[in-house]
C-alpha cells in the first residue's frame, strides 16, 4: 500500500481546523512559533525546511513530510536536493530513516502532479 502524502496532509489540516476551533490560543501560539521560526532571516526559508524535513523523516512524521515537502516544492527545491538531504537522513538515522526517506521521494512525486 502506498502512502498518498495529498490526502494525509489534507486529513491533517481538516482536523487542524478543528482543533484551532477547539483550543484556539493553543494553536495560535504554535502557528506563531511556526511562522517565526520558518522566516528567513541569517538561515533563508529553504534552508529551515530542508532542516524540518530531515527531523520529520528521522523522526517518522507522515504529515511533517508532506508538509515540508510541498513547501519545498513551492520554494523550488529540485528532487535532486530532496535525495541529497534523504542520504543525510539514512546516514543520521539509518535503517529506519531510509524507510521514510522513501517516501520523502514520493511525496515529492506526488506534489509534482
Amino acid at each position: 500500500m502506498s502512502k498518498d502524502f495529498k490526502g494525509i496532509t489534507a486529513d491533517i489540516t481538516e482536523y487542524a481546523v478543528e482543533l484551532r476551533r477547539a483550543v484556539p490560543d493553543a494553536m495560535s501560539g504554535f502557528y506563531a512559533m511556526s511562522k517565526g521560526a520558518m522566516a528567513n532571516g541569517a538561515i533563508d526559508k529553504k534552508t529551515k525546511e530542508l532542516v524540518a524535513l530531515a527531523i520529520g523523516v528521522t523522526q517518522r512524521c507522515d504529515g511533517c513530510i508532506g508538509f515540508h515537502v510541498k513547501a519545498l516544492k513551492d520554494l523550488g527545491a529540485t528532487r535532486e536536493e530532496l535525495a541529497e538531504l534523504m542520504a543525510v537522513c539514512v546516514y543520521m538515522g539509518g535503517g529506519p530513516a531510509l524507510m521514510y526517506a522513501a517516501d520523502a521521494l514520493r511525496a515529492y512525486d506526488q506534489f509534482n502532479t
